[in-house]
């Protein structure tokens, strides 16, 4: 599987569940690429953006949160990535904000990577409540910070990511949750995740066989 390339390091790690602060809002994410391209440095941009509120949170606290969630995914991306970010079009940027949270979040990728495109192989385009339960389940073992996760931290959790898989166009209105897609990234978000490393294609619920056709 083209899952094998994808670093140890980041398969590996510990499932992060922070980024219920903020789902992946390419209006947003774009001001901190804008601020990183002028000034180089992931400093200068976090004071920025919190002095000047750029991205107009309700409070200090929340404007804090909010900073650090984006930030944390961005510095993922690399250089071409976050250009395209900046200065794409619309469905780019929402490609390059998902592919930020594909590389970032463990979980998310390995939900997508793993549950989602193997429902798609068996031709199950609906996602249900139980397919994310059944993931939980089947992680709780490897990933212990899943037992403790509260009734209502589960629900937000998945709120959460069904509005992520929306936003980058994985998932459209239909029975239960939503209708699974595919969503074949434009030909410049296509090369600077290729030139980067195409496994990650997989969060975009391209098979292994699509992926080794590019």
């Amino acid at each position: 599987m083209y899952l094998s390339s994808i670093p140890k390091s980041v398969l590996e790690q510990p499932y992060s569940l922070s980024f219920t602060a903020a789902s992946l809002r390419p209006d947003l994410a774009r001001v901190l690429a804008d601020h990183f391209l002028s000034s180089g440095d992931w400093e200068v941009v976090k004071r920025d953006v919190l002095a000047t509120n750029a991205l107009q949170a309700r409070t200090p606290s929340s404007g804090i949160r909010l900073e650090r969630e984006f930030r944390q995914r961005l510095m993922t991306l690399t250089p071409e990535q976050l250009r395209l970010l900046s200065n794409g079009s619309a469905d780019e940027r929402a490609a390059m904000t998902w592919l930020a949270m594909l590389k970032y979040n463990a979980f998310v990728f390995e939900f997508v990577a793993d549950c989602l495109r193997d429902k798609l192989e068996s031709l199950d385009t609906t996602l249900r409540p139980s397919d994310y339960e059944r993931f939980i389940d089947s992680r709780s073992t490897a990933h212990p910070e899943l037992s403790g996760l509260k009734e209502t931290s589960r629900k937000k959790i998945r709120a959460v990511l069904r509005r992520m898989l929306t936003e980058a166009g994985l998932l459209v209105p239909g029975n239960a949750l939503g209708t699974l897609q595919r969503a074949i990234p434009s030909p410049s978000a296509l090369a600077a995740i290729q030139t980067d490393n195409r496994s990650w294609l997989a969060g975009f619920l391209l098979s292994d066989a699509e992926i080794a056709r590019l």
